[in-house]
């Protein structure tokens, strides 16, 4: 009998767009992770309540997220491509797992305190708990692996946390997650700062490339990256950041080596060099977009998918949330 496909769980946040950062840091190597995993990601709308959102610019955001997922290659039959927020399981089981999580843990969280610096008017329980919304995220799949960033692994550290916490005195229920160990996503950093990851909420509104820019701002934006007083292309990324940057985008979307690049760029100024990559990121993204636009304006489509994979969604966690409120003493439904 052929062994089931371990299961991968990660998701987005449905705020603003996603950035060159995210497709080529992440969803780009999501694409084909469901030949080996059964995978699962989430629209991760409840997590963005923890900064005020305008609702409707809220909703279409994260529409545009799914058709997003989409459009960058996810099939929605392959993969369980659903909304966090449609799947009650995940807030239920967050506050049974709130009450086997302790406060010192959640003071220590790097994220945590950073974001309260960033929103000091606006610190809320929700913030401060965060983590162990993403435990129940990752633990009601019984997720196996899960692909996290340098700023994510501290979240999951406490998920493993939690879930061993939980299992030593209820018995096996959770599974502990690992991270996944394959093909690593480049870190792609601000093209204004490249000190800094790029992200979508950089107040330099040409640090980041927006997947959904066009292209003539895709290459304006490449075209006022900073670089250096230098003029070789090399890659260095102590003594050359942006340059450095701006080869590793080049080097993920073309495959070329840095080794490649660097002769490819011989003897030609940063001019050449940055408008090559504009293009290339341009011409990249030109496909994606093209199917975004068709599935965000097919709304039937979209709302299949979408029922489908709920569905999906639910079936699975609620296989872990029956079990866990069993555990616990929760006093079943009578149907």
């Amino acid at each position: 009998m052929e062994k089931e496909k371990k299961i991968l769980y990660s998701g987005m946040q449905a705020t603003n767009t996603l950035t060159l950062g995210n497709y080529l840091g992440a969803l780009k190597n999501w694409v084909s992770l469901h030949e080996e995993y059964e995978c699962f990601f989430g629209v991760m709308d409840l997590h963005s309540l923890t900064v005020r959102q305008d609702p409707p610019e809220f909703r279409k955001n994260a529409m545009s997220l799914y058709a997003l997922y989409i459009a960058a290659g996810l099939d929605p039959e392959k993969n369980c491509l659903y909304f966090q927020s449609h799947v009650s399981a995940h807030a239920e089981l967050s506050w049974i797992l709130n009450c086997f999580t302790y406060m010192g843990e959640l003071a220590r969280m790097t994220q945590f305190k950073d974001k309260s610096a960033k929103h000091a008017d606006n610190v809320n329980a929700g913030l401060f708990t965060y983590p162990v919304l993403m435990a129940s995220d990752i633990l009601l799949y019984q997720a196996d692996v899960v692909p996290v960033g340098v700023d994510q692994k501290q979240h999951l550290e406490i998920t493993r946390d939690i879930a061993e916490r939980f299992n030593s005195i209820y018995g096996e229920v959770f599974t502990i997650p690992d991270v996944y160990l394959g093909k690593a996503g480049a870190k792609i950093m601000s093209l204004q700062d490249p000190e800094k990851k790029m992200s979508k909420s950089d107040e330099n509104p040409n640090g980041a490339v927006m997947l959904l820019d066009d292209k003539d701002t895709i290459i304006r934006k490449f075209k006022r990256a900073v670089t250096d007083s230098d003029t070789v292309v090399r890659y260095d990324k102590e003594n050359k950041p942006g340059v450095s940057n701006l080869m590793e985008i080049y080097s993920t979307i073309t495959g070329k080596s840095y080794a490649d690049i660097e002769s490819e760029f011989s003897g030609k100024g940063y001019g050449d060099f940055k408008l090559a990559v504009g293009e290339t990121v341009a011409e990249e993204l030109a496909p994606i977009q093209k199917r975004y636009n068709e599935y965000l304006s097919d709304k039937e489509y979209l709302n299949n998918c979408i029922k489908n994979n709920d569905d999906k969604a639910r079936y699975f966690s609620n296989k872990t949330l029956r079990k866990v409120k069993k555990k616990v003493g929760l006093t079943e439904e009578i149907r």
